[in-house]
Parts: C-alpha cells; structure tokens; sequence
C-alpha cells in the first residue's frame, strides 16, 4: 500500500506494520509513511522469556524480516502486555480474553512496547513501559464488553481507546505506547534518520 512520500532528500519510510491505530499516530505528528510491509514472523514467546525481553525481540525481529532499498528506513514496533513475569498476548479467544481482563481487574499492570528503526544496515530501538490500572471489572461489565468484541486482536484483550477505557481510570507514562507507538521516542528515531515530525500538520 502506498502511501504520500515522507520528502525528497530524506529516506522513504516503510512502516512494518497492519495496524491502522499505528498509521493514525504517526499522522498526528505529520509523518506518512511511503509504503506499508507488514513483517510475517513467529509471535511466539520462548520458553521463560521475560515480557521486556520479548517485546524488544519482537520488534528487532519484525525489522530484519522486512526487505528495504538502500534509501529506506523501516519502522516496527511490538506492544505486549505483562502482569508480573506473564504475557498477555492478542487472546486466541473469548475465553482467554476473559481470563486476561479478571487477571487485570482491580490491579496493576504494564504495557510495553518497543520500536525499532531499521536504515543502512543499523537497527535503533527503544523500549517504553507505561503502568496501567485497571479498576474492578464486574461480570456484568465483563460479558457485556466481550459481546462488543473490541478485545479481539489486542494484546491484553483490550485497547486503551476502545470499549475498555471505561475500565481504566490511570496511567502512568505514554498514552500513546499504550495505543501503540510511542510518539516521542518515534519522533526522536525518525530525527536521527532526517524524518522530521510536523506537528503543525500538512501545510498546502
């Protein structure tokens, strides 16, 4: 799928990536990647690996998996979400997602995603973990939001800007890691690279 450049002189901007929350981030801060290549690989947690660990590998593995000309950058990213040592992935189905939301329920948890930036055969990256809590989650709440299904394809069964905000009253950290890309530490890579963020938005 492609996309408006990102400007002449600077790399073209590939983002590795499905997500349309992503797509939308990046817009607000003014950047329209050049074409969009999802990165197929196994999403699959090894054996006593730490929900840091993994998401970091995640990212970095996404970013090796995409083919890119020598003028342009690769972005990805990987968002999971951990309660103690356990990862909560996108739920397989709605009996695992509602095992998911009353783990959370009435407690803490961590969102981490990291980005990673692929340019010229070196790889950047950066790690944000935000605190999230989320209030008592009645059954009556519970059924009524897994009939809406916005739990589907989520890490952790929910998304922060979706039904399920009504069950979380604090964060701690980025909102926007939590949706799925974090728009400071983003914007900052892209910078490295000559992609600069246009906060203004598009001007004619």
């Amino acid at each position: 799928m492609a996309l408006a450049e990102t400007g002449s002189g600077r790399p073209g901007l590939v983002l590795g990536s499905a997500s349309p929350r992503r797509l939308d981030l990046l817009a607000q801060i003014g950047i329209k990647p050049a074409a969009l290549r999802p990165a197929d690989i196994d999403e699959t947690p090894l054996k006593a690996e730490l929900p840091r660990d993994y998401v970091m590998r995640m990212a970095l593995e996404k970013a090796n998996a995409i083919e890119a000309d020598a003028d342009e950058a690769v972005l990805t990213a990987d968002t999971t979400v951990s309660v103690g040592r356990r990862i909560l992935g996108k739920p397989q189905d709605r009996g695992e997602a509602a095992e998911f939301m009353r783990l959370m329920s009435g407690r803490r948890h961590k969102v981490l995603t990291s980005v990673a930036l692929s340019y010229r055969g070196k790889v950047r990256s950066r790690l944000v973990e935000t605190t999230v809590r989320m209030r008592n989650v009645t059954e009556a709440e519970l059924a009524a939001y897994l009939d809406v299904g916005d739990w589907q394809g989520k890490a952790g069964a929910y998304a922060i800007q979706g039904a399920a905000a009504v069950f979380i009253p604090w964060i701690q950290g980025s909102f926007s890691a939590v949706v799925g890309l974090p728009l400071a530490e983003t914007a900052s890579l892209l910078a490295s690279i000559g992609i600069v963020a246009n906060t203004e938005g598009d001007r004619p």
